[in-house]
Order: C-alpha cells, then sequence, then structure tokens
C-alpha cells in the first residue's frame, strides 16, 4: 500500500466509512505500517530516528492529522456558512482581495450634454491575514500505537479535536467580539432590548439594504435562535422545532444554530446565548488561513527527567474579520 493510500485509509478509518476494510482491520493495517515505517520495531528508537531510520512515520501522522482536523472544521454548518477558510503554502501570500463596492453618482444633465464628473472603478483592497504557529504536546502515546495498546484513531482524536477545538475557540472569540471599529466603514446596526418581532426585522431590513438587497442569514446559538418565534408560523415550524430545536427559517431568512463550546481550559460557554447575528453580503466575513504543512518533531527522552518520550505536533494558521464594503452586519442582544 502507497503512502497516499494509508493516507486515505486512516482518515477514512477515523471517520467509520473504510471501503475495503472493517475499522479494525484498517487499524491494525495502518500500525503495521507505523511499525514498519519504525524500522520494524514496536518501540520509539530516538537513536535510530535521529540517524534516519525510520523515514516517513512522523509524516504520515503529519498527513492524517492535517486532513483530519479539516474534516472537523468543515462538518460546521456555522463554519461553512460564515468562514472563508484557505491553505496555503509556505511563502505564499496569505492575503484575502476585497473589492469596493462604492456605487457611482448618477447625474442628470441637459440633452447633448456629456460635461460631468468622471468616477474611477474602485481599486481591489487586499487584506493579509497573519498566521502564527500553534502546537501541542504529547508524551508516549505514540508507543502504545505500535505496539497495539491504543488505536491510531485515539491518537488522532487526542491531537485532532484539540487542534479543532483550538481553532474554533479562535474564531468565536472574533465572532463574539465584533465592534463598529472592526468592520472598517461596513454598515452596522447594533440593537438591544428584549426581544421584539418588530425590532428583529427592522434589523434584517437594514442589514439586506445595506448588502444591496441580499437575503441576511440569521446566526446564533441554538439556544439564542429558539427565542425567534415568528407570530405567523408556517406548516414546518413545529416540525423544525422537533427535529432541530429551533426554526430554519425567520420569514423567508434562513436561521443557523451555532454549536455551543467550552472555552479552552474550562466548562464555560464559548458563545452569549442571548445574541443573535444577522450578516448579508457577497463574502464570507471570518478569514481563516492554514498555512504551510503541519510539523512533528520527537523529543529527546534524555532531557526528561523521567525519560518519557515525547513529541511536538503544530501547524501555523490565523483568522481575522475582513468585510467587503457590499455588507451589513446587525447583531441584536436580547436582554434575560
Amino acid at each position: 500500500m502507497d503512502f497516499n493510500e494509508l493516507v486515505k485509509l486512516a482518515v477514512d478509518g477515523y471517520k467509520g466509512s473504510v471501503e475495503k476494510y472493517s475499522v479494525k482491520q484498517s487499524q491494525e493495517t495502518i500500525r503495521q505500517a507505523l511499525v514498519e515505517l519504525n524500522g520494524g520495531s514496536t518501540k520509539l528508537d530516538f537513536k535510530a530516528i535521529r540517524d534516519g531510520k525510520c523515514a516517513g512515520l512522523f509524516t504520515l501522522i503529519e498527513e492524517v492529522l492535517h486532513a483530519t482536523v479539516s474534516e472537523g472544521l468543515t462538518a460546521n454548518d456555522f463554519f461553512n456558512t460564515m468562514v472563508d477558510y484557505r491553505n496555503v503554502a509556505e511563502g505564499d501570500e496569505e492575503e484575502f482581495e476585497v473589492e469596493d463596492s462604492t456605487l457611482f453618482v448618477v447625474d442628470e444633465v441637459a440633452d447633448g450634454s456629456q460635461a460631468l464628473r468622471r468616477q474611477r472603478l474602485g481599486d481591489l483592497r487586499s487584506v493579509r491575514i497573519p498566521t502564527s504557529m500553534k502546537m501541542v504536546r504529547i508524551y508516549e502515546e505514540l508507543n502504545r500505537v505500535l505496539s497495539g495498546r491504543v488505536d491510531f484513531n485515539h491518537l488522532i482524536d487526542v491531537v485532532a479535536e484539540s487542534f479543532q477545538q483550538k481553532i474554533l475557540n479562535d474564531i468565536f472569540t472574533l465572532w463574539t467580539g465584533i465592534t463598529a471599529e472592526d468592520l472598517g466603514g461596513v454598515a452596522y446596526f447594533p440593537t438591544a432590548g428584549s426581544y421584539d418581532e418588530d425590532d428583529l426585522l427592522d434589523v434584517i431590513a437594514h442589514v439586506e439594504a445595506a448588502a444591496g438587497g441580499k437575503v441576511a442569514t440569521i446566526v446564533g446559538t441554538k439556544k439564542a435562535v429558539r427565542k425567534l418565534i415568528p407570530s405567523v408560523q408556517a406548516d414546518g415550524y413545529k416540525d423544525d422545532n422537533y427535529n432541530m430545536g429551533y426554526a430554519g427559517k425567520f420569514y423567508g431568512n434562513p436561521v443557523i444554530a451555532m454549536p455551543q463550546h467550552h472555552k479552552v481550559g474550562s466548562t464555560d460557554f464559548a458563545l452569549d446565548d442571548n445574541m443573535i447575528t444577522i450578516v448579508a453580503g457577497d463574502s464570507k466575513p471570518i478569514k481563516l488561513v492554514r498555512r504551510g504543512e503541519s510539523i512533528m518533531l520527537m523529543g529527546d527522552p534524555m532531557s526528561n527527567a523521567d525519560l518519557t518520550q515525547e513529541y511536538l505536533y503544530g501547524e501555523a494558521y490565523g483568522v481575522a474579520l475582513v468585510t467587503a464594503d457590499n455588507s451589513g452586519i446587525g447583531r441584536y442582544e436580547l436582554a434575560d
């Protein structure tokens, strides 16, 4: 089995959708491949790795982890709707181009006259997304995978879900902290108070007008969007509430429930359950850039007092809010 097939097998096994094997068989196939890449041993040998005798061992895990982190992110409706996501090679520009959408002024002139001010089409605006390396340090786990005491999916779960959680927390922190100053002049319509249907419809209308009539999307946690109870209830309203816990549309505007998350290292919620955001425009407002290849480095066991084996996994990414001029954003902060 070649390297690309091994990566695909590992990713498919992680998702539980293996074609040629059972998930258990795929785990054993990957474990045997790792043992082979480790020079036929079930133990990590610092000297052997240092001397280049285990080529491909960490590369396989790097590739699988990079792919599974992406899988976990793109399974999220909020992520797919609101986050513009790209991978860039090391050294490539980490920029997004935003078009100036300022409309031309149409003047009234006399018949046969063309004496009016010239106007130039707006330039593209390039926004650079800064990235930085994030890493996690784990010890001993790979030895247990090689010796068959823990399956490969557990190794992937530990690292991939940790990175997914960190990326989503960074995105949600950015999202919940939006202010008018962050939007660079993009039309912003904040309001607050007890839930009032007319107030919400006004915010939606303002956002859509600022975006040139584009249909706005309503975003909030499930607890937030379930408070949106239209006075005129369509036939499918009760079905939506039963199946999803909230209405999928509010007077024709799509509603997206953001999955609630804990802040990293605590049991506090990362998202405000009393905040509803309304967004309309041509582009997704949050930009995520993952730069270069992920890396996995083996530590020196002699540097640890307990002689445990450790390794580092890291990848570089950055998130930023970048909105086009022809966008609108509204925020409705509901009183408890």
